[in-house]
Formats: C-alpha cells, structure tokens, sequence
C-alpha cells in the first residue's frame, strides 16, 4: 500500500500543492518564490528520503511569511495523511547533523499531540531576502498539522545558512527514521492502543 498524501491548500495569500511519497528515494520537483526556503525543503526530500512535489505562489510582495507558513501547514498535513493510523512506524526519530561549524539535532514523536520546543536563538535577519525567523514559524505549522511533538536544539554555528541547514538536514533524518515501518510493531506503537 503506498504511503503517499496530495495536499492543496489556496487562500488569497498562497496557492500550493504539495504531493508526498513517504517511500521514496529523495526525488524531488520544489517551486515557490522563496528560493532559500525551496532549497531548505529539498533537504528534507534529500535527507529523508522522500519524494516530494511542491508548487507554490504566495504574495511576497508583502513578504514570504504567509508562503512558508502555508508550506508548514501543507507539508505536516501531507506527513499526517501519508502516515494514515500510524500503524508499524517506528513513531520517533531523531537526527543531529553538522553542516560546517554548525551543529543542530531534531527529536520528534508522531504522537498526534502537537508541541514545539525550538532552541535556536536566530536574529532578525536576514539570509539573502529570507527572513529567518520564519523558520519557527514552519516548524510551528508542521507541528500542529502533522500532530507531531518536535523539539529541535542547536549545540552551536555562527553561519546562519549553515544553522538552518543543520536544522533541517536533521529535521529530515529525524522524518525517515520514525516513519520507517518496523516488522516488530503490532499496531501502533502505543500503550493506549492509538496515536490520536
């Protein structure tokens, strides 16, 4: 059965579709007007093995705040769908990666309870025209679409494309590991019997 998920969202700030194959091999087509919020979102097809599809218009002429936060908001529905009852996944993960001089780990429980805690002290600034404060505010919609607690830490980096890089390399290695189908689950892996 494929574990796979199309999402659609249009408002009158964005329009996006992003399509989702959770047993991929990294394939990945990503286009919105956000270039380094493109090339974030092909680390996670990349890193986590995922085949993901995103086209994405949003109104950044305003600024690219509405676009990210609906691509949050897509991408976590999309895990939500793919994952159906989460029967036989492994249900956590965790990844740590280096990018650099930067260091950043994701730990994440599909547990249907969403919550971040996000321990990266960004500036308000800017790398290229991204705003890069609005990197909390994806994992923020991600979180409470997908049902997923996250908590993501940055050890240390002084490069700020470096950090948020590190952050969604493990972001993505964090994704595969807990939505890898274990032989050894019976159900989901839950003493409630549920992930709800």
């Amino acid at each position: 059965m494929a574990r796979s998920a199309t999402i659609e969202r249009k408002t009158r700030e964005t329009d996006i579709c992003v399509s989702l194959e959770l047993d991929g091999s990294g394939k990945h087509e990503i286009e919105s007007p956000v270039p380094f919020f493109d090339h974030m979102l092909t680390q996670i097809a990349r890193h986590g093995f995922f085949d993901l599809e995103i086209r994405a218009t949003g109104d950044i002429e305003i600024d690219a705040h509405h676009t990210v936060e609906d691509l949050g908001i897509c991408l976590g529905e999309a895990f939500k769908k793919a994952l159906g009852d989460k029967a036989g996944i492994r249900r956590y993960g965790r990844g740590t990666m280096p990018m650099h001089e930067a260091l950043a780990s994701v730990i994440l429980d599909f547990s249907g309870r969403p919550f971040l805690v996000f321990n990266v002290d960004l500036p308000k600034a800017q790398v290229g025209n991204f705003d890069v404060e609005l990197v909390e505010e994806f994992f923020t919609a991600f979180c409470n679409h997908s049902g997923a607690n996250i908590h993501v830490n940055l050890a240390y980096g002084d490069n700020l494309h470096h950090i948020i890089e590190a952050v969604f390399k493990a972001f993505a290695q964090a994704l595969d590991e807990a939505t890898r189908i274990d032989p050894r689950i019976d159900g989901v892996r839950s003493s409630k019997g549920t992930l709800e």
